[in-house]
């Protein structure tokens, strides 16, 4: 049987960077690292480019082990992005850490393991991809090794992930034995037979598992003191591309590998997205640290994309992607400004945002726009994204939508409040903040995306609907 192996050319060719710059790293003299930064974020382009031009590219490899289908790469395009927007925003932050060669290979490791559970056609090798984005997490959440916040960060996320990698490894095994395959499709017609309660038991384990990785109440607890205590842009690649990799195998395994089972998890799901909506925003009020809000705002953001998965139709499939997608620009372009802030003052309260407006004019805007996204304001991207997320299930969960609607307007508060501090107040200290070229760059990119997707969907939205039609091919 031959392979095509040029399906597989934006992995291969990304371990390889990855290697590469660990490699390179330990070869170098210290002081003439820096130049890795620029080598991972041209690598990353370079792989986007490839994975861009791979798009009719569709097939199978080693007997269904590996999927690559428009859904598959419409997310690794997502995860790339991401990359690319925390690589080019961390650059001075990890200029003054330190290690550039062990903080862009885990980042790329990190992207890797998410391409790879994207394209997951079986249980090992999306368990494979989950571990490998998960190893690669733990050592970047901890990297500050001096900080004592950073440390207890790193032990508390490999406590509760190796916690909640059990439960969905256990689950995976029960349905693997009910089943007798790891194939999701073969899984998907051995459901459709026969539905046993142990079979249920696994699914709740699933749900438990992956409810962990895109932090859903109340699988939540770690979030907060984690995104406080790690490095504010890996922060970021963890609301973004970790949630949007998590949602890809959460659609792979209900939507594919157990459609029968639909009528008993549909419930769930919705009982899930509620409380998630509920709970991250009632919570984010009264946060008076910026990234322990922006924490609670994307356990809430999860909330809204569970939605997606409520009705599992192509419409709910669509939703999730597009909002997966514009949420990787809203979420990084609020964690890129919080970090180049805390790298300028040393703060992350939101009370020395104070007259952020007089210091750096831009920085509060993309703030105020990222934020305003996130809370579902038109004309900006968020609206569009939590239109088609709501679309899809007004018609059977018209409670749910509403509960979204609310929610949103109380979202509104809390973001404005950060608002108001950067533009009412005035300064402690009112020196300006000089943006470096590749922070000003990547805030940039994240505000005009948040604008342009907003206002002109259409391009994004055929993309996406192409996209999830082929989710249902196989």
């Amino acid at each position: 049987m031959s392979v095509d192996l040029s399906l597989l050319n934006p992995e291969i060719t990304l371990a390889t960077l990855a290697i590469a710059v660990l490699i390179l790293g330990l070869i170098i003299p210290k002081h003439a690292r820096y130049g890795l930064s620029w080598l991972s974020i041209l690598g990353v382009l370079g792989v986007l480019g490839l994975t861009l031009a791979g798009w009719e590219n569709q097939g199978t490899l080693y007997e269904g082990l590996f999927i690559v289908d428009q859904y598959a790469i419409f997310f690794k395009v997502t995860f790339l992005v991401a990359a690319f927007l925390v690589a080019l925003g961390s650059q001075r932050y990890v200029d003054r850490i330190g290690d550039q060669c062990e903080y862009y290979s885990m980042l790329l490791f990190a992207t890797l393991g998410m391409l790879v559970m994207a394209s997951a056609g079986d249980f090992i090798t999306l368990y494979l991809g989950l571990e490998l984005m998960t190893i690669a997490f733990i050592i970047l959440v901890c990297f500050k090794r001096t900080d004592a916040r950073s440390v207890e960060a790193g032990i508390k996320y490999i406590l509760l992930a190796g916690m909640s990698s059990a439960v969905l490894l256990y689950g995976l095994s029960l349905v693997y034995g009910l089943s007798g395959s790891v194939l999701i499709p073969e899984v998907g017609r051995a459901v459709a037979q026969d539905l046993s309660p142990a079979l249920l038991l696994g699914l709740v384990m699933l749900v438990a598992g992956l409810g962990f990785k895109i932090s859903a109440v109340p699988f939540h607890m770690w979030a907060p003191d984690i995104y406080e205590g790690a490095p504010t842009p890996i922060t970021a690649f963890l609301a973004a591309g970790s949630k949007a990799a998590s949602f890809a195998v959460l659609l792979r395994i209900f939507v594919a590998a157990l459609p029968g089972a639909w009528a008993y998890w549909t419930t769930l799901v919705a009982v899930l997205a509620a409380v998630t909506i509920i709970v991250g925003n009632l919570v984010a009020i009264p946060q008076t640290n910026i990234k322990r809000l922006l924490a609670y705002s994307s356990i809430a953001q999860a909330g809204y994309i569970l939605v997606g998965l409520v009705t599992a139709s192509e419409a709910g499939i669509k939703g999730v992607m597009f909002y997966a997608f514009l949420y990787v620009f809203a979420t990084i372009g609020a964690f890129t400004v919080a970090s180049y802030f805390y790298t300028a003052t040393g703060s992350d309260e939101i009370k020395d945002y104070a007259g952020l407006s007089q210091r750096s004019p831009f920085m509060a805007a993309v703030m105020v726009i990222c934020m305003l996204s996130m809370a579902g304001i038109p004309p900006l991207a968020g609206f569009v994204g939590k239109f088609y997320l709501f679309a899809a299930v007004v018609d059977d969960y018209l409670w749910l939508a509403f509960i979204g609607l609310i929610m949103s307007m109380v979202s509104v508060y809390y973001y404005l409040k950060v608002t108001l501090v950067m533009y009412r107040d005035d300064p402690a200290d009112d020196t300006p903040i000089k943006l470096s070229s590749p922070v000003a760059v990547t805030l940039l990119i994240t505000m005009v995306a948040t604008l342009l997707i907003g206002i002109y969907p259409g391009p994004l939205s055929e993309v996406v609907n192409a996209a999830a039609h082929t989710f249902f091919l196989h």
